[in-house]
């Protein structure tokens, strides 16, 4: 991290407002969709952050217990600090068909914004090309970029910086492109001048994406209780998946995008043109018997820069299997299954064991649920 200089010059309010101004322009040439600048003032979140804590919604997440005093002071997370470059980079590629393969069981379903690389180097790398190119114009020698990389409460100040609101699924919804974006932060000792925060909530008395998620995981508005939520079970967790939520969880391996295409205003989603977002290893369209006789060589070529990684093979094989149990089975899933009967891992094998026991105990006329609501259909990307 670049170190504070005393020689950073001081600017007149004026210089400041134009300097802001091309920074923006910066970030749009860099990439980014949007950008917006904050003060570091997220006292006000604590009482609600701790709440949620108390009620043991995060998990096994210990880590967002951890470093209090830097999620509600972050200008102690670097020193010199005075506002916050918030940027959002949208990720939906192009040409996927998210509804289509929730609909078909024997297809696996991994979040769309994990199918291409991973977008931690890609936003942290542009976020760096600003710092420098700040430091280059103004002198500044005190920055530093994060991409869901350190405690700092990103929603909230995405909000104050202007990007959008919060909504009932916890996400930052903007009117313009929805949710289905990334976001990040530059930290900086300029004294920049403070965009409007988005004081607007514009989801009126719609719960689509409450009244959608397959795991019933939120538990009221703008509360997410994740030790139900699909991407909690499939990514963070690392113990076995609680059995009454297996059967929940359809099709969907990697994360879980229902709340989001549910929500009306991701008829405003925009595809990215970043080729590093657009699906690799055909990951979009793959049928889940094939995922799941992956050797653990296969696992990490085919997942080398990908967010995939951080579920682990061991992970990898149980989502899937648990996916294969709440498929349409047949030959082919059933042989998929029976190689994996006597894998080394217990967790594996349970899975495996349940997965069998689930399509051997399903009616055969029993019809697989499209766990998706059918107004998304009318929703085009």
């Amino acid at each position: 991290m670049p170190g504070k200089s005393e020689s950073t010059p001081v600017y007149s309010t004026e210089q400041l407002a134009e300097l802001a101004t091309r920074i923006k322009a910066w970030a749009l040439e860099l990439g980014f969709q949007q950008c917006g600048i904050t003060d570091l003032n997220t006292a006000g979140e604590q009482a609600h952050y701790e709440q949620w804590l108390a009620q043991q919604y995060h998990g096994e997440m210990e880590y967002l217990q951890n470093n209090s005093e830097l999620r509600f002071d972050p200008a102690r997370l670097v020193p010199g600090s005075q506002r916050l470059i918030c940027v959002r980079m949208d990720y939906l590629p192009e040409k996927t068909e998210p509804v289509d393969t929730l609909g078909n069981p024997d297809q696996a379903y991994i979040a769309r914004y994990t199918l291409g690389r991973d977008y931690h180097k890609l936003i942290r790398k542009r976020l760096t090309h600003l710092g420098q190119k700040i430091q280059a114009e103004t002198g500044s020698q005190t920055w530093r970029g994060f991409v869901d990389s350190a405690p700092i409460l990103e929603r909230p100040l995405a909000q104050r910086a202007g990007l959008g609101w919060q909504g009932k699924h916890t996400l930052i919804l903007n009117r313009h492109a929805g949710s289905l974006f990334f976001l990040g932060e530059l930290f900086t000792d300029l004294p920049l001048p403070i965009d409007l925060p988005y004081t607007q909530n514009h989801c009126g008395e719609c719960t689509a994406c409450m009244d959608v998620c397959p795991t019933a995981a939120f538990p009221e508005p703008y509360v997410l209780d994740a030790r139900r939520c699909i991407s909690y079970l499939t990514i963070e967790l690392k113990g076995a998946i609680p059995e009454e939520l297996r059967p929940l969880m359809g099709n969907r391996i990697f994360g879980c995008d229902d709340c989001q295409l549910i929500c009306p205003w991701n008829r405003f989603a925009r595809p990215t043109a970043e080729p590093d977002f657009q699906p690799r290893h055909k990951l979009d369209d793959s049928a889940l018997a094939e995922l799941f006789l992956w050797d653990e060589e296969t696992f990490l070529k085919r997942t080398e820069g990908s967010a995939i990684r951080r579920t682990g093979f061991e992970g990898w094989l149980r989502n899937i299997a648990v996916a294969l149990g709440n498929s349409r089975g047949g030959e082919t899933v059933l042989h998929a299954l029976q190689q994996r009967v006597n894998h080394p891992s217990a967790l594996v094998r349970e899975h495996v064991n349940w997965a069998l026991t689930h399509l051997n105990d399903k009616p055969a006329t029993e019809a697989v649920p499209l766990l998706i609501h059918p107004r998304k259909a009318k929703l085009k990307f």
